[in-house]
Order: C-alpha cells, then structure tokens, then sequence
C-alpha cells in the first residue's frame, strides 16, 4: 500500500507541475501533503493544516502540517518549503524560532528531511520512490517512550476497570448497609438530584455518579493541572461529601491502587502538549476511551462522541452572520443571550469564547452573563467547566468561574417554555443551591440564539435496542400535539432525542431567535417527519439547512458518502430563524447538499466555507420531502390504492381507494431473530435465543443475585422483547414449537420463514 501511496503521489505531482509551471511551496506541495493524509488515515492519525504550537519561548508558530493521535497528543510534524528556498538554511531558521525536532519532516520538490529525536536521521530525493518509502516508513514508526507507556496504560485501564467497579460497588453496597450516616448521604443526594436533574433518576445512578466522581478526579487534577476541582465546582463538592461518607482513611487509595499506572501514563502524556486546545482535545478523547471501557451502553443513549471543530467554528459563524443579517446585531453583542442545552464536553462554548477572542470587555460580559450551557451527565459536566474556564483564563489571562453552567435534563427543564398545557412549574430541588439558582436564573433569561450538538441516539424507546431513552411528559405532550398531529405517516417515531430538542428549543426561544443545530438528517425527506416539515414551516420564517449525508444506505445518492462523525446515520447543520412579523406564506427554505464525498473532504468544505458564499436552492417549505424526485399531482379522477381517510369514512361518501384495511403486518422488532430464508438457519436461531433464555431463567430460579438490566438486558446476546422480559420476572419456561414455523412476506415478493 505506501508504494502505490508514493506512485500516486508523484503522479499527482508531475501533472501539477507541468501543468501549473509552478515552483511556489503553496501549489507543488499539495501531492506531499495528501500522500501525509492518506498514509495518516492508515495509521489512526489525524491530520491538521496550520497547526498552531506554542515554542519553548512562549512564540507562536505555525508548522504547515501536524500528525496528532486521537487522543490530539502531537505524533510528527511537516514544513514545506519553495524550491528556490536553501532547504539546510531554512531549517536552522526554523529550528532557531522553536520548531520540535523529535519527529519532523522538511521537503521541497526535489529533497525530503527527516529529523528525529533532536537529529538529521535521513535525506533522500522526492523523485526516487524506494527511499522516500524508507523515510516515511521511518516517519510513520516513531514513537515517544510516554506515548508507549499510555497506550500500555489504557489497555491495562481496560483489563483493570471490570475489577475496579465490582469493587466500588460491593464497597458502596457494604457502606450503605453498615453506616447511617453514608445511607443518609446518598438517600439525601438522591432525593435532590430526583428534583434537578429528572424525576427518573434512581440511586443506582446516583451510585454511579459517585463512582465516576471518585474515578475522574486525578484525571482533571493531571490533565490542566488543577487539583483542587472536585473542592470547588459547586456540583462536586455535593459529591465529595457523599464520597467522604464512603471511605475510611486510606480505603481510597487502596482500592484504586490497579489503575495508577493509568493516571500515570495521563501525566506524562499531558506533558507532551504544549497548547491549551489540545489540552481540552486530550481530556475530551480521555473522556471518550473512559465512557466506552466504563460504560458502553450509556456511552451510546449519551452521545458520548465530541463535534469536530471544522463544525462547530462553521455554525458559529454561521450564526453570527445569520444574526447580522436578520436581527442586526452579531452574537458578541450585548443582548444576545446564547445557550448550549447539551454542551456535553463544552465544545460549543469553548470556541465561542475563541471566537470572541478579540472583543475583551464585551466577551467579559459575554461570559459573565449572557453564554449558557447544560449538561445532565456528571463526567461531561466536569470536563465542559474545566475546558470553558481553563480557556477563558487563557484568552483573559485572569481566572473567572463560569456560573452559567448547569447541571440538569434540559429536556426536564421546562419552566421557560411559556403556557402550554400541562405546564409543570417549580420542577426544581436543591441539588445545590447554587445549581438551582443558576438553572432559575437561566430560565428568567430571554434566550436569542440556541446551539449545539443534541445527543444523537435514536428511537430507543424499542425493549430490544436494550438502551432505551426515558419519556419526558411535557415535550412529548408538545410533539404530539404538534410533528405528530400534522402527519399523515401511519407510524411515528419522533419521539427521539433529536425531535425532542428541536419541539423544546422551538418553544424556548419564543417569538424571535435562532437555532443552530447539527443532527441526523432524517427531517430533510423522511416520511416520519412530515409533520415536523409542516409545523416547522408555520413556526420558522427562514430556515437553512446544509446536507452533509454520511448515512450508509445511501450511499451513492443524496444523503450518502462519508459521515463527519464516523457513524451510520446521514447528518444536516441546520440554521432557523423566528421573527416576529412573520409572513402567512410558508417558511422560505435555503437547502444545499454537499458534493464532497469523504468525511475529511467534508470537514475541510466546512473549515474554509462561510454560509454567504453556498450556493443554496431555495424554495418555500412543504411537507414533502426537500429533496428527491418531485411528488405527481395525480388527476382527481384517479383511484388512489390507499388513501388514510378511508380508515374512518365511510366509502359511500365520496372517499374511494382499493384498500380500505391498513395494518403494520406482522411486527417483531427483532426480524433478525425470527425471520430467514433458510429453514434450518432460522430454527438454530430461535433455539439458540430460547437456550440463552433459560440459562438466565435457572440462573433466576437458582437464587443468583442478578441485575436484569445490566447482567441480561445489556449483554446483547440476544434481542429482548417486552413479553420476553416480562416472562423471565415472572420465571416462565419458553420451548421450541416447531408448530410455530410459517411461511410468511417479508417484504412484498420476498417469502421466508418466519417463527
């Protein structure tokens, strides 16, 4: 593979060449640098243009290409340089200015350096294929001793953490038996957390969230160097009272002693980073790799995956010109009160506050007043008010507390929605009375601009996906009596968390403001969210929505090609804008898709593109789908085959179809179970899911202690129905009926066996 890499490298430069005439580092540069990309691609790096260090001598400098982990700890560098430049004169030059000197490529067209370890290690010619193979070979199989030391640390935190939860748990279990004064603690944590977070919470998550608390406070205290955290952030200090209540003296340590190797490797990889963005990009990758040894499942129904910055810097813009040009004031404006309502990881305020970097007295009161953020996961919570305030003391230069950062269920969080019926007021506890009344004053707040990134796990509501989202009464009520009355699809399922953000965010800025959204796609032409398109275009005066596909069954139409987040579900940046003199007509739609097609392809689009300069289409908004092949207006006189008025009228009185009965068939929701072509392959598959059924089921009746949905539920051995689940409780025996075997349509003309 690097030879056919280096082939098409220098193809791609000699058509260049010949054709620009060029010598200019600029222009001949490009092949190298896509070779650099398409080789990092292999090795799990990530490749960064411009990339900003800060020197030894506290200079800022800009290598022209940067080679980072994913955990954004720098790997290597490249410099490139002009063909008229002296390559040995300019790298002195850059040397002397502070460039790294461990793992550093310098080329121009005709020589490539590379230097390792503080020395010149090899020089070879651009045009000669074998050794530049060697070299980037070489490049390529650097590594620092601390990197090799983390990577053996997070595969033994892997191996460790299994044995390190059973442990906490038994010790919380135990503690809460013996000591009242522990019990009182967590009954006392829980019953606030009940009031501020949502009513659903249960001890059990409280017990986890303690667990999290007392795994993640070396992380923080390492990574920005900020040890006393956990004594001052107002939600875990209410956390470290409970945990004080947990341990003896000693005890603490004693138990985590397995995964000091672990906290280890953070410190002396923290070390290696030099700038503050790559801090908050290493403590967020640290936050992924510890949710997803930690916690897979709820990893998943959290959305634990961060936005990338090529995102987040576009919608902000974005936003920022929509606001000039719609409400004449620009988001640093006093005024302009901005919400992120999931922050997770607090990316979105974070480069705000980058984006605001040179605006001191107004982002002063930006920051003091009018920016907010939620976040309803305690870990992300941690690490979103590490980042916000470890990045204003850097843009600044003076520490401030960020005290707009609340920790609740915004979707919970309905007291500033206005009247709508079944209001719940006065939802709110006491987690910590600081908490209560930052989340009281937010709400008192007119919100103009909502932004963000909502968690993107979908239609979980199924037993089977084993991860359910929970219902919220009030949004629900909302998309019912909105998305959902509107549609005419027989079935729904926009009760998922991106409908939801939507339906609460469209209620809470009123009658004026801005949403910025990046979500799934499916809105755009989905049968399901017809009614969403309706409602949508009598709430919104203008709306803007930028395509960037990525969803896996599309792949060579419109909504295909790589996804931005590595996932299988198409994703849309999305722009709506309330005014109050809205028009009766529709909203007006702007509506572009993206060409490119690779996931770095689209990051680099958005990195370079200002929402001005799209070329969008633009249309009044329908129920239709946005997209695809125009809907026939079929003539009157035309029989429909179906028409969904037919289910409740009677034909006689003019509403006429061919079918007059709708069902949904046969419904399983595990078809991959209990449907197959063959026979025999679908009976080993019903034996083998009832076989893991009454292993659980004797395990039940032997008196096991078992935690259904953790130790059955959330294996994903098998997909689990409701009646299944049912039956298990109730200790029911399930046999194979060879009886049960049909022939059934799974799909119109596509006969199989069905049990």
């Amino acid at each position: 593979m690097s030879r056919q890499l280096i082939n098409e490298y220098r193809a791609e430069f000699d058509r260049l060449r010949q054709i620009s005439g060029s010598r200019r580092e600029g222009v001949l540069s490009e092949p190298f640098k896509d070779l650099l990309k398409r080789w990092s691609r292999s090795q799990d790096l990530q490749f960064v243009a411009q990339h900003h260090i800060l020197t030894p001598q506290k200079t800022n400098i800009y290598v022209d290409g940067a080679l980072l982990h994913t955990l954004r700890v720098p790997f290597g560098y490249w410099e490139a340089k002009d063909a008229d430049d002296d390559l040995d004169t300019e790298i002195a030059a850059k040397f002397r200015k502070g460039y790294p000197k461990d793992n550093i490529i310098f080329s121009d067209d005709h020589t490539a350096v590379l230097w390792q370890d503080g020395r010149e290690v090899m020089r070879v010619p651009m045009d000669e294929a074998e050794p530049l193979e060697r070299l980037l070979i070489l490049f390529f199989g650097h590594e620092r001793q601390e990197i090799a030391d983390f990577k053996r640390a997070v595969k033994r935190f892997a191996a460790d953490l299994p044995a390190i939860l059973e442990a906490l748990r038994d010790r919380i279990a135990e503690k809460h038996a013996a000591s009242s004064r522990f019990a009182a603690a967590i009954a006392d944590f829980h019953a606030h957390a009940k009031d501020a977070i949502n009513p659903s919470v249960s001890e059990d998550d409280v017990r986890e969230m303690l667990i999290q608390h007392i795994l993640t406070e070396d992380i923080f205290a390492k990574v920005f160097d900020n040890p006393e955290f956990h004594e001052h952030n107002n939600v875990a200090k209410e956390l470290k009272k409970v945990e004080d209540a947990l341990f003896d003296r000693g005890e603490k340590a004693q138990l985590l002693r397995a995964l000091a190797p672990y906290y280890a490797g953070i410190a002396s990889t923290a070390a290696l980073i030099q700038s503050h963005s790559e801090k908050q990009g290493f403590l967020k990758g640290l936050y992924e790799n510890f949710y997803k040894v930690y916690n897979p499942a709820a990893a998943d129904r959290l959305g634990v995956v961060y936005t990338p910055g090529e995102i987040v810097r576009f919608m902000i813009r974005s936003a920022d010109w929509l606001c000039e040009q719609h409400f004449g004031k620009n988001l640093i404006d006093p005024g302009v009160e901005i919400l992120d309502p999931a922050t997770g990881t607090g990316t979105f305020i974070v480069e705000l506050l980058e984006y605001f970097r040179g605006y001191p007295d107004k982002l002063r009161h930006k920051y003091k007043e009018e920016l907010h953020a939620n976040e309803v996961a305690i870990l992300p919570y941690y690490v979103a008010n590490l980042n916000i305030e470890a990045t204003y003391q850097a843009i600044s230069g003076q520490f401030a507390e960020f005290e707009n950062l609340c920790f609740v269920d915004t979707l919970d969080n309905v007291d500033a929605l206005g009247i709508h019926s079944g209001h719940q007021f006065d939802l709110l506890g006491a987690l910590s009375d600081e908490n209560i009344e930052r989340i009281k004053r937010q709400n008192r707040r007119k919100i103009s601009v909502i932004i963000g990134n909502p968690p993107y796990n979908a239609n979980q509501q199924n037993e089977n996906d084993n991860n359910k989202n929970r219902a919220y009464a009030h949004i629900d009520r909302r998309i019912k009596n909105t998305y959902i009355r509107a549609s005419t699809a027989q079935k729904t399922k926009l009760y998922d968390m991106y409908a939801r953000f939507f339906r609460w965010a469209s209620d809470r800025v009123g009658d004026e403001g801005i949403i910025a959204f990046v979500t799934n796609r499916s809105f755009v032409d989905a049968r399901t969210f017809d009614g969403f398109r309706e409602i949508a275009g009598s709430e919104f005066s203008r709306a803007y929505v930028i395509d960037l596909g990525g969803d896996y069954r599309r792949r060579g139409g419109p909504g295909g090609g790589g996804n931005v987040f590595g996932i299988g579900t198409g994703v849309a940046i999305s722009f709506w804008i309330k005014q109050r003199a809205k028009s009766v007509e529709p909203m007006l739609l702007d509506y572009h898709h993206t060409e490119a097609a690779a996931q770095e392809d689209k990051l680099s689009w958005l990195a370079r593109t200002d929402i001005q300069s799209i070329p969008f289409r633009t249309a009044r908004s329908t129920r239709e789908p946005w997209i695809g092949e125009p809907e026939i207006d079929f003539d009157d006189t035309m029989l429909p085959l179906a028409d969904p008025k037919m289910k409740t009228s009677d034909a006689r009185g003019g509403d006429r179809a061919i079918f007059r009965l709708y069902s949904l068939g046969v419904v399983s929701a595990r078809d991959e179970w209990v449907w197959d072509r063959e026979r025999a392959s679908l009976e080993a598959k019903v034996e083998h899911h009832i076989a893991v059924y009454g292993t659980w089921l004797r395990a039940l009746n032997s008196g096991t202690k078992i935690d259904l949905e953790k130790d059955v539920y959330g294996r994903g051995e098998i997909k689990w129905s409701r009646l299944q689940r049912t039956a298990l409780e109730r200790h029911e025996e399930i046999t194979f009926d060879a009886v049960a075997i049909r022939r059934g349509f799974y799909r119109p003309f596509n006969r199989q066996w069905f049990y």
